[in-house]
Parts: C-alpha cells; sequence; structure tokens
C-alpha cells in the first residue's frame, strides 16, 4: 500500500487499522485499562465488546478505579444500565447495555448526554444500535490461550492519540 492510500491510521476507505494487544493475566488487563484512562478526555466513548466473561467489567472497573480511587467500590451496571461516577478529569458512565430492550430506553438512561459530557464505558455497545458511537475506541476482548487479547479500534475522535495507543502494545521482537 502506498502512503499515499493511507490517513493518519486509516485505508483510504476511511477503514480505522486495529491495534491487538494481548493480555495473558487479569493484570495485564488492569494495566491496560489504566493506560487507556490516562488517554480519556471528556466527551470520549470506548466502546467494550466481547461475549460474555470475556473481562468488559474487570476493565471498566480497573478504568473507573483509576480516575477516581482503587478503593471506588465499581459494582456492575447490568441491572441499573448505569453506574455514575466523579473521576479527576471530569463524569464518568458506565453503560452495560445488556438489558436494553429498545434503542428508545437510551434518553431514558441520559445515554445522548452523557456521550457530550464525561467520558463513557459503554458494554455491549451493539444493543444501542443507531445510535452506537463510531468516533470513540472499540476495545474487542476475545479468548487467546489461557488468557485474552484486546483488539483496538480508534475512531476519528481517537486518531490524535493513535501513537500512543500503538505504543501499548510495546516493541515487536
Amino acid at each position: 500500500m502506498l502512503a499515499a492510500d493511507r490517513v493518519e491510521g486509516y485505508e483510504r476507505d476511511m477503514t480505522p487499522q486495529p491495534i491487538t494487544i494481548p493480555l495473558p493475566t487479569e493484570d495485564d488487563t488492569a494495566a491496560l485499562a489504566q493506560k487507556l484512562a490516562q488517554m480519556a478526555r471528556v466527551g470520549d466513548a470506548l466502546c467494550l465488546e466481547g461475549t460474555l466473561g470475556m473481562g468488559k467489567s474487570l476493565l471498566a472497573r480497573h478504568f473507573i478505579r483509576s480516575l477516581t480511587s482503587q478503593t471506588e467500590p465499581v459494582p456492575s451496571p447490568t441491572f441499573a444500565l448505569l453506574q455514575t461516577y466523579q473521576g479527576r478529569t471530569g463524569p464518568l458512565s458506565h453503560f452495560d447495555l445488556y438489558r436494553l430492550e429498545h434503542e428508545d430506553e437510551l434518553l431514558e438512561i441520559g445515554f445522548y448526554e452523557a456521550l457530550e459530557g464525561s467520558i463513557c464505558l459503554i458494554e455491549w455497545p451493539d444493543k444501542a444500535g443507531r445510535d452506537r458511537p463510531q468516533n470513540g475506541l472499540a476495545v474487542r476482548l476475545e479468548e487467546e490461550g489461557a488468557g485474552r487479547r484486546a483488539t483496538l479500534v480508534p475512531g476519528l475522535d481517537w486518531q490524535d492519540r493513535r501513537d500512543a495507543l500503538i505504543e501499548l502494545v510495546g516493541p515487536t521482537p
């Protein structure tokens, strides 16, 4: 591919290029969460994808604690759909849309306001349908051996941080 066919991490058709990070242990997942939290800004959406048990809530818990306190209680928002926190860099909104029955409920739970005025962590983002944030950071967690791997897909809002995301992978052998 020619350099002219790329624009800051995107193919000519504007398809973002994924960044894959191995997460052999829960400590690695916690470390990734902490690094992502350091990069996040109010107005960012992190879409946490993966099947049940892949570590979405674990990643969210460590992300939130790195911006609040290490002892912050971080219950899963599965039943409430939303938990909010005040972080050092601004408000945090943790959505778990697994139980969302219809996209119309997004308005009722303050989804749109949160996208503009807080850092949003969204588990099961596909349940938002057409309102799923497209310009944020998709974090896909998948099984890999005895551990996991994270595939980061930065949307347009994260392009200025793409190099920092690539550095999370570390040096290649």
